[in-house]
């Protein structure tokens, strides 16, 4: 059904067919049709993080800024679905237009800029979903008017609204779509924020009587020295997952298409070879005891595969989503079954 829908899609503007495909989604879910749009994934139980997710494929954050469409998204097949970013309060992001398609390369470049309808609205709409099916990770940052000697209190501020209601929580500071907010990713300036959050986590664990696993989202553009910078505090202060990785502000192989100059994170297969380096560069200065997930360039099973291979324990894909449509979830969750089921072949990492 989605390749019929595709060609009018890909008429309208980027974000307008984006909106689109939201309503369309939740109205076939609330109208029973979602078996029209793709099969069911096959159960493949993992755990990570303390969790148990019902397979290893999940929506990265971005595509439900608010946590309107929770239920409609797990749907179709998802093992977990992050939802946001979302910042303390309400932000309309950067002015349109902002999110372009690269179909040659199958890639997306957005500069969207954290727009949305801020936490409160977050909270009351994850509080009316069901979730029946899948876990759900909520995506935080901070608002484009916080400067980042003070983005601490943003981040406190959301971990602290959201807890309650999320399965887990991933802290973004590798967006490069709001001034200066990679910089958080700088060895001490990361040293202080994650610290601080980790005994809020803490804190907040026993008040709640739960402990909500908390993950750190990282850029595809660190140098080597900044990802060793990097695996060595997150190692340090203990978190209990990276995810590896957000857009890239590169631009090498895309050059010559129309809107590669536009600024914002490109995504979608181009990302696949860098995402996946950092993803193993991560892998082997961390302790297996801290799982990765793997997103970045998935537009097939293969790819996920190659996620697997380089030490995720979990992936996620969004543009893929844009080009394939639902039945890329379903293909994913088979070809890292296939490759779990098949016997070993020293399980060494394929090339990227």
């Amino acid at each position: 059904m989605y390749k019929l829908a595709r060609p009018f899609l890909f008429h309208l503007d980027a974000e307008r067919a984006h909106a689109l495909g939201l309503q369309a989604l939740e109205v076939a879910y609330r109208s029973g049709l979602n078996p029209l749009l793709t099969r069911a994934a096959p159960a493949l139980p993992t755990r990570a993080f303390g969790l148990d997710f019902p397979n290893p494929v999940g929506l990265a954050a971005g595509l439900d800024k608010n946590g309107a469409h929770i239920d409609a998204l797990l749907a179709l097949g998802f093992g977990f679905v992050e939802v946001g970013t979302v910042t303390p309060k309400p932000q309309a992001g950067n002015p349109k237009p902002r999110m372009f398609r690269l179909p040659e390369h199958q890639a997306v470049i957005n500069r969207l800029g954290f727009n949305n309808d801020g936490v409160d609205a977050l909270v009351r709409n994850v509080g009316r979903a069901r979730r029946r099916h899948g876990l759900l990770g909520i995506n935080i940052g901070k608002n484009k008017d916080t400067p980042n000697e003070s983005a601490e209190s943003d981040y406190l501020h959301c971990l602290e609204r959201v807890y309650p209601l999320a399965d887990y929580i991933t802290v973004n500071i590798s967006s490069p779509n709001t001034a200066g907010l990679r910089e958080l990713q700088e060895e001490q300036s990361l040293r202080r924020l994650v610290g601080a959050l980790r005994e809020a986590q803490e804190a907040l664990g026993a008040k709640h009587g739960k402990r909500v696993p908390m993950l750190v989202k990282i850029a595809p553009d660190l140098s080597d020295p900044d990802i060793e910078a990097a695996a060595r505090v997150l190692t340090d202060l203990q978190v209990d997952g990276v995810i590896a990785t957000n857009t890239t502000i590169a631009r090498h192989a895309v050059q010559g298409a129309p809107h590669a100059k536009e600024e914002g994170g490109l995504s979608g297969k181009p990302l696949m070879g860098q995402s996946t380096l950092v993803l193993r560069m991560m892998r082997t200065r961390m302790p297996e005891s801290i799982p990765l997930v793997g997103v970045g360039g998935i537009l097939s099973g293969a790819d996920a595969v190659t996620k697997m291979a380089a030490g995720a324990s979990l992936v996620q894909c969004y543009s893929g989503l844009v080009y394939r449509g639902p039945e890329l979830v379903h293909e994913c969750v088979e070809a890292i079954r296939r490759r779990k089921e098949a016997p070993s072949r020293g399980n060494v990492p394929p090339s990227v």
